[in-house]
């Protein structure tokens, strides 16, 4: 059996609107109105019950009355991002006649005579902080914060710095093997000449020198590159 037509009027009829900022309970309120001369049960329910607090979350409408139900969102952090998929139902049936026990009547509904009509959420941001939101998460952004991208820009002007102190010491290593070349040629000259000695120490510390400074430019550039990075680190 097909379920019957809602009998109560719902005001709003489709959906519940909160208004942040979401950083308090933010209020909605729902009314229930009776139309006929029958009493009629009712219970409102959520798909996200711990989000929010109802009050009453169930009751008797009497005829031609009406009841205001409140619905609390509790505070949360709000992501214009993410989908809401927030819905609420009201569900009613009539009473029988005479006293009513909520308790039994829900328990002892005939198939078909449950009513319910479904409400969905919507989340709304004042406008200045609608745009605030679209501001920081714009499209395609990476959702970076700003202390992040200044600490990402920071380490890239070091990795600079580093690549061009690299690129001076490599350099001066050239410069310094040029150097070495033209000390050998000249030993050699005061060799051909008769100059012994000379050509007996000045090649042996020049070739001293030239050896150790690959190992002197590697530690530099180890420790330039165990500053940056715990820089990037911290």
């Amino acid at each position: 059996m097909s379920k019957s037509d809602q009998i109560l009027e719902i005001d709003p009829p489709n959906e519940l609107r909160f208004r942040g900022p979401f950083t308090e309970v933010v209020s909605s309120e729902l009314k229930l109105i009776n139309p006929s001369e029958k009493t009629v049960c009712f219970k409102i329910k959520t798909t996200a019950p711990r989000r929010y607090c109802v009050r009453p979350n169930s009751g008797i409408v009497g005829p031609k009355e009406s009841v205001k139900v409140s619905v609390m969102l509790q505070p949360f952090e709000y992501d214009p991002n993410e989908k809401n998929k927030h819905k609420f139902m009201v569900q009613s049936l009539i009473a029988p006649p005479g006293e009513v026990n909520q308790e039994e009547v829900w328990k002892s509904q005939e198939s078909g005579a449950l009513m319910d009509t479904k409400l969905k959420c919507v989340f709304e941001l004042p406008a200045n902080q609608a745009t605030h939101a679209a501001s920081v998460m714009e499209p395609g952004s990476s959702g970076k914060s700003p202390k992040a991208d200044s600490q990402g820009k920071t380490a890239e002007k070091d990795l600079e710095t580093v690549v061009e102190e690299c690129r001076a010491l490599r350099q001066e290593v050239s410069n310094l093997r040029t150097e070495n070349t033209n000390l050998r040629d000249g030993v050699r000259q005061r060799k051909a000449g008769g100059d012994t000695q000379m050509s007996s120490v000045q090649p042996a510390v020049m070739e001293t020198k030239v050896n150790n400074m690959p190992s002197v430019v590697a530690l530099v550039i180890a420790i330039l590159v165990g500053i940056l990075v715990g820089k990037i680190i911290l």
